[in-house]
């Protein structure tokens, strides 16, 4: 009896450290800029500020340029990126496959 408490107790903190590592690998930071779907990498600078808010009028989602690669990332919540229209940033938050789910911004 004392064999299978052991080993049950062994499954579930391995099962609860697989959880923890899974959920560490989808946390990202990602550095760039704030552009829209519209013009994507081509608006990867500051000098794209107003241009941004016209294509976010006309129905264009903000997105991040990276500066890696220049891979534009989607938002899930955009809405945490008003005020950053072609600012250089570092958001952190939760990727989901080519989007992230913004937590914090940082002006770089």
């Amino acid at each position: 009896m004392k064999k299978i408490l052991v080993s049950c107790t062994a499954v579930l903190v391995l099962s609860f450290m697989v959880a923890i590592a899974s959920a560490a690998e989808k946390s990202a930071t990602v550095n760039g800029y704030v552009s829209d779907s519209m013009c994507g990498a081509k608006g990867a600078n500051a000098s794209h500020a107003a241009c941004m808010t016209k294509c976010l009028g006309k129905g264009a989602k903000a997105v991040i340029v990276s500066d890696n690669d220049q891979k534009v990332v989607n938002v899930d919540n955009p809405d945490v990126l008003k005020g950053h229209e072609g600012h250089h940033v570092a958001v952190t938050g939760e990727m989901n496959g080519d989007s992230i789910h913004i937590d914090s911004v940082k002006m770089l």
